[in-house]
């Protein structure tokens, strides 16, 4: 698809979220949150559903999570503008409890259809309940940080997932927010890994057999790294990238 017809086939879904009453969030909410972001990027984040001021803007990622997020981009040289930012709720579940079972599997075909559209090269699942689509079997404690193929069932056919801690987690434990902007780092090398893994043909993860979790290891040397949009090289881990990694 062209950029033009990836957003409308994007706004398609929006519209269908914004006046779905598959599952009883619609009857809390005073807006859906279908997403937003760019039509041809590569990478997708995946939280876990809006909240108070998500609900009111209808927006994903706006209150101080959002704004977390929005610093954690910057620190590798990308604009939130410059991904798609989703959740795997698209109403906030009352009082911001978890989401249940049945809503999450309610939304599920909008998600899906998303990842469709989009076909990312790297999807960062972004806490529990999006790990828990994305890789299913284990924890964020364990999981943060660490590469998977995505299964194809998702959406998204040739993709990487890579686990993080959730924003909003993060704010409230400094531990987590150390990790996570660490996990951050990684996120340009995951992009890399994911790109060689399309241009290989699909496949395993270079470092991994199909559907196994591994971590991600830190930039290669700058004569080493290479980019399938060009010859761009990354940082050492920590140090935010001089120029920005190209998305489109």
């Amino acid at each position: 698809m062209i950029d033009a017809e990836r957003r409308a086939a994007l706004e398609l879904v929006a519209d269908e979220v914004r006046s779905c009453r598959r599952c009883r969030l619609h009857e809390t909410r005073t807006q859906a949150v279908p997403g937003e972001g760019h039509p041809s990027t590569e990478v997708v984040f995946v939280g876990e559903g809006p909240g108070l001021n998500e609900d009111r803007q209808g927006r994903p990622f706006v209150g101080r999570a959002g704004d977390l997020l929005v610093e954690l981009l910057a620190s590798i040289g990308w604009r939130r503008d410059d991904v798609f930012i989703t959740n795997i709720v698209k109403c906030r579940p009352p009082d911001n409890r978890d989401p249940a079972p049945d809503e999450i599997g309610a939304c599920g075909p909008y998600l899906r259809r998303q990842l469709e559209i989009l076909d990312p090269a790297l999807i960062v699942a972004l806490g529990r309940h999006s790990l828990g689509r994305f890789m299913p079997g284990t924890t964020i404690s364990r999981a943060h940080g660490t590469l998977r193929p995505a299964d194809p069932a998702c959406g998204a056919a040739d993709a990487l997932v890579l686990a993080m801690y959730h924003p909003a987690a993060a704010l409230r434990a400094p531990a987590l927010e150390e990790a996570c902007r660490a996990d951050t780092r990684q996120i340009p090398r995951a992009l890399e890994e994911a790109r060689a893994r399309r241009a290989a043909g699909g496949g395993p993860a270079p470092t991994a057999a199909p559907g196994a979790t591994v971590g991600v290891s830190g930039p290669p040397a700058a004569s080493e790294a290479t980019s399938a949009a060009g010859p761009e090289s990354l940082p050492p881990a920590g140090e935010p990238p001089a120029d920005q990694l190209t998305l489109f």
